[in-house]
């Protein structure tokens, strides 16, 4: 029996042997950015960081009311969530293989141990023995009933890490599903607002073809009038009712496109498609855009960025996988023991005499296997360096992503500036000719043209301001706001 001293000297060694683990440690990685964004250009602020609720920005009441019941009700979401949760647990099981186990036992069976049978194997007859040997055999010959209870206890010690390691990839995995949850709640929030406006410009060109229509049907009267009294052509009218025709035409494409926003909003906040039918009856304007638009400075974007943050921890699991092969290298050390009482007796279980018990170490060397083992190393090494890589390749994604928006965002600005420039003077040009037409002093062909023009660009207008709502909804979605305004992400990061 070992000596108080060497137990206590057994157990100082296995504590610090415990205290070790092979593997690289995981460094947080450190990609180099610019010190400002290229194309950080007015509107764009870089001395304010961005905003988290980006979407208060247009004051728009319902989109913010959208906005908050996509983030309570869509599905996906709360598949995310479960995510969250199977992440965690798995977090619990991993740590659980690191304690140690202790399993009670009983067990009760009845046995006849067959003596006399092999007695006569070896030639011996029976009848032969003395009565003494004769009356041992025929005891135990008869079957006896066995009871036990007992406790097994079990421990491997975590001498090289491998169990810490697997605990640090795990944790590692359940902070990807968050950051996972994260990622698509910034996805959800700017598809919001892309349906959302793009709703709302269907509505306005609706509505701007209702009153184009309602001035074309002014033209076709005054062509038809001047037709009656022999100062135009029927040529003229026809022509005219050609173009009202046409923009009749494009109505029921206005409508399809506002009920196909209608619905996917529906779905999108985890109701029924015609939930928002009765929701959005009357039209709105487009908001105006912000004057100033806060972005930051690039430096802040991998805190920022859900994505860069969940390559972030694939590359913290990579790494602790790396020192889980490795461990498998080494040997592993366990320890097993039992303790139990056994009596044919139930009267005698519990007596102390009736006890037994087993206790030892018990060690493991991994000698051949064909290389599995190297493999593992080289593979988890592997998957390291290609999870490394992927980080690079998120941040550089979301700085192009960035930079193309405020690219983006400048062009559209130019854009609308000349379009509402030529929207202005082809309305002015086309109430000059049209005046001059009903006075005789110019062709309806001279009108038309002119009609042509500014229904044009009024489209190309309106189709504007959307594309530039939408690529600033693209900024502020590459800058990664949105998922730190939600009331769910504190108690999301927080460890079960």
């Amino acid at each position: 029996m070992m000596r108080p001293a060497q137990l206590v000297s057994a157990a100082v060694l296995i504590a610090c042997l415990s205290a070790c683990k092979v593997g690289p440690n995981f460094v947080p990685p450190n990609e180099p950015t610019p010190k400002e964004y290229a194309g950080s250009a007015p509107p764009a602020n870089p001395a304010a960081p961005p905003d988290e609720a980006w979407w208060n920005q247009f004051q728009d009441a319902q989109l913010d009311q959208l906005e908050d019941q996509a983030a309570s009700g869509n599905l996906g979401l709360k598949v995310a969530y479960l995510r969250i949760l199977e992440a965690r647990i798995q977090v619990q099981a991993t740590r659980a293989q690191g304690l140690p186990s202790l399993n009670g036992t009983a067990s009760y069976t009845r046995e006849q141990l067959g003596l006399a049978g092999i007695v006569k194997s070896q030639g011996q007859a029976l009848g032969s023995a003395s009565p003494e040997v004769q009356n041992l055999i025929s005891s135990l010959e008869k079957p006896i009933n066995l009871y036990q209870l007992g406790f097994d206890a079990s421990w491997e010690v975590d001498l090289f890490g491998k169990v810490r390691r697997s605990v640090e990839a795990a944790d590692a995995q359940s902070k990807q599903a968050v950051e996972s949850k994260n990622d698509l709640l910034v996805s959800l929030e700017a598809e919001i607002a892309q349906t959302y406006f793009q709703l709302r410009s269907g509505q306005v060109l609706r509505q701007m073809t209702i009153t184009l229509i309602a001035d074309q049907r002014d033209v076709v009267e005054l062509t038809s009038s001047r037709q009656q009294h022999g100062l135009g052509s029927e040529a003229d009218v026809q022509t005219a009712r050609a173009q009202l025709a046409s923009l009749e035409a494009q109505l029921p494409q206005y409508e399809q496109s506002i009920a196909s926003s209608r619905h996917a909003l529906a779905v999108l906040c985890g109701q029924m498609p015609e939930a928002f039918d009765a929701d959005f009856a009357t039209a709105s304007e487009l908001p105006a855009l912000p004057q100033m638009v806060p972005i930051g400075i690039p430096a802040t974007l991998a805190r920022r960025r859900p994505d860069i943050r969940n390559s972030e921890e694939a590359l913290h699991a990579a790494t602790a996988q790396v020192g889980v092969s490795v461990a498998s290298l080494f040997p592993q050390l366990s320890l097993t023991g039992s303790l139990g009482l056994r009596n044919t007796d139930t009267r005698y279980l519990f007596d102390w005499a009736s006890k037994f018990y087993s206790a030892g170490p018990g060690i493991s060397v991994p000698i051949f296997n064909g290389g599995a083992l190297i493999a593992s190393v080289r593979l988890s090494r592997a998957e390291a360096a290609a999870a490394a890589l992927n980080y690079r390749s998120t941040v550089l994604n979301a700085l192009q992503e960035v930079e193309d928006g405020l690219s983006s965002l400048r062009e559209d600005a130019e854009r609308c500036a000349s379009l509402n420039a030529t929207v202005v003077a082809d309305q002015r040009a086309l109430d000059i000719n049209l005046d001059s037409y009903r006075h005789g002093l110019a062709t309806y062909v001279t009108v038309l043209t002119l009609q042509l023009q500014t229904v044009q660009a009024r489209q190309q207008l309106a189709q504007a301001t959307l594309t530039q709502i939408i690529d600033l909804i693209k900024l502020y979605k590459a800058l990664g706001g949105g998922w730190q305004a939600s009331p769910d992400v504190a108690r999301a990061s927080k460890p079960p």
